[in-house]
């Protein structure tokens, strides 16, 4: 009763954004009162740890806010420069079909900026920068949110592995025994062989995922809506695939967790691209583009609209094709600077930081770095680019309100979204003696499949990672759940704790405050529920693949646990 009672708040999100279709901004209000009476009055946490989860999840809104903010605000800069035109004359001289481009930049360039940045920070990149290059909006978007897979367990210089599984699993006894007992000398090996076998899982698993793009972005939004016309570009989908995922793998076993999406997919952009220019690997006839702009269906177009052919009104000089460019790169270069841990910076960003310990004398704390955040990278990378480009004050002025004004559209959604995550996280401790939904959720789950449980074992992590909007957070809340279950039913504990993490990437897919967000930035609020439609699809492929071949992994007994 307390799984089904658990599962209520994520049950309503369901029935409201996909099934009645209305908007976040609608439906996340309803959740976060249903997991607040329930925190309430079947939990029975104090109302003090309830208003402090909300107020907490109320400070991460900002920060969420904030990145949209920068992001949209680095497209605007870039759209009334001029730079955004030259970028898109760039990407049709190397291939002038969509199914080539969106490859290029969701797949290789997503899983780039995912590993060096994560927490959504790819789909603020490169959907307003598919949308700048005459994607439909919501297009955009489902692509943006696809790729969030297969990278996501690396992103952020491996943060939900090196952070999420870590802490999940480091403070308790039983499984710091088993590991010694597993024959690992030291802890950060044992993440690390983890780590590969995450990697592995996701290898095989996210090798459909450019295809998968395609034939979604024919399926849906093309004239013919036709998945065929996806799929005849299976030879180049999977060499792209390939060109990712092998070095992905190759780069977890040897060096860690920190660079298998980074390098992977440098390595990736390094070989995809030359071939995509000469055309190789595609099929012969005219590239394929989507229907005239006039025959898109509303549905499709959001709020930004990026008018190119007076693009360079903005600008004193015409921008080259370098300088178009340099923004995105200082983003990238930024972002991995400031978040390697060899390098000081990180530690000098975050020592910047705004804290609320004890909030309402609960053991609940809030914090924001507003230096280390993502947002600052593209609000300080836009600022450069006025300079760069040379823009009138009348260009800047109509940036950022085109900016400020598409942001405050996603603020209802989120001011509710988030803190009824938190909510959802907090509610260990009630009077009742239950334990914290999340946890009552996956139990339920464990109950019901038994010694089947690790077929399913990645639906749990996904669902962590809808509810939280984050891997890493997925991996905190399930990890040592998922070790033990592995326990409890006799089979690799590592495994276990792989499906978690591969699961929690998938769930990326899906996540409400992703997909909020991302909308946000080409102005597509109110349609999120259209985009999870799409993209759970993808979630359904991603987790149940996985928990498939996790589970024949454990049959067979390949790369067991030993050290």
């Amino acid at each position: 009763m307390t799984a089904l009672l658990a599962f209520l708040p994520i049950a309503v999100v369901g029935v409201l954004l996909v099934g009645f279709r209305l908007p976040a901004s609608r439906a996340m209000p309803v959740s976060y009162l249903v997991a607040a009476g329930l925190a309430l009055f079947v939990w029975q946490v104090p109302g003090a740890k309830v208003a402090a989860a909300t107020v907490k999840g109320l400070t991460v809104t900002v920060q969420l806010l904030y990145i949209i903010f920068g992001a949209i605000l680095l497209l605007n800069t870039l759209k009334h420069s001029g730079a955004l035109a030259v970028i898109r004359n760039g990407f049709t001289n190397i291939s002038a079909d969509r199914r080539v481009q969106v490859i290029i930049i969701a797949w290789l360039f997503g899983a780039f900026i995912e590993g060096a940045a994560g927490f959504g920070t790819p789909a603020a990149v490169t959907v307003p920068l598919m949308v700048g290059l005459g994607f439909p909006a919501m297009a955009a978007v489902v692509a943006g949110m696809i790729i969030q897979s297969t990278p996501v367990s690396f992103g952020a210089v491996g943060t939900p592995i090196l952070v999420g599984v870590n802490k999940g699993l480091a403070g308790d006894e039983s499984v710091q025994t088993a590991v010694a007992d597993m024959g690992f000398g030291q802890w950060d090996g044992f993440l690390a062989f983890v780590g590969f076998k995450v990697a592995l899982l996701h290898a095989i698993v996210g090798t459909l995922i450019p295809l998968l793009l395609v034939v979604f972005v024919t399926r849906f939004f093309g004239k013919n809506k036709s998945a065929r016309e996806g799929l005849a570009v299976w030879p180049f989908a999977l060499f792209a695939s390939f060109a990712l995922t092998v070095p992905y793998v190759l780069v977890a076993g040897f060096l860690g967790p920190e660079f298998p999406s980074l390098l992977g997919a440098l390595i990736g952009l390094a070989i995809v691209v030359p071939v995509a220019k000469r055309g190789w690997l595609m099929p012969k006839g005219e590239p394929w583009d989507f229907p005239p702009r006039a025959e898109w269906e509303a549905g499709w177009m959001g709020g930004v609209e990026i008018d190119l052919k007076s693009s360079q009104a903005g600008g004193s000089a015409k921008v080259g094709a370098f300088a178009a460019w340099l923004p995105y790169l200082l983003v990238a270069a930024l972002l991995v600077v400031s978040r390697l841990s060899a390098l000081p910076f990180a530690a000098w960003l975050k020592a910047v930081e705004l804290k609320w310990s004890g909030i309402f004398e609960t053991a609940i704390d809030a914090s924001l770095q507003p230096l280390y955040l993502p947002g600052t990278v593209f609000v300080v990378v836009s600022l450069i680019a006025v300079a760069l480009h040379r823009m009138n004050g009348p260009a800047v002025r109509a940036a950022w309100g085109e900016s400020l004004k598409t942001t405050a559209k996603a603020s209802v959604a989120l001011l509710f979204t988030v803190p009824m995550v938190q909510v959802f996280l907090n509610t260990d401790g009630g009077l009742a003696g239950y334990e914290k939904m999340p946890i009552a959720l996956a139990n339920g789950v464990a109950a019901l499949a038994g010694e089947a449980y690790p077929l399913l074992a990645p639906v749990v992590g996904g669902f962590g990672a809808f509810v939280a909007g984050s891997n890493t957070i997925s991996n905190m809340m399930f990890s040592l759940f998922q070790f033990e279950v592995g326990v409890r039913i006799g089979v690799d504990a590592t495994w276990m704790v792989a499906l978690q993490a591969v699961g929690g990437a998938a769930g990326n897919v899906i996540c409400v405050h992703n997909v909020v967000a991302a909308s946000a930035v080409v102005g597509l609020t109110g349609r999120e529920g259209d985009v999870i439609r799409k993209t759970m699809l993808v979630f359904a492929y991603y987790a149940l693949a996985a928990g498939v071949i996790g589970f024949g992994f454990l049959k067979l007994g390949l790369l067991g646990s030993g050290g």
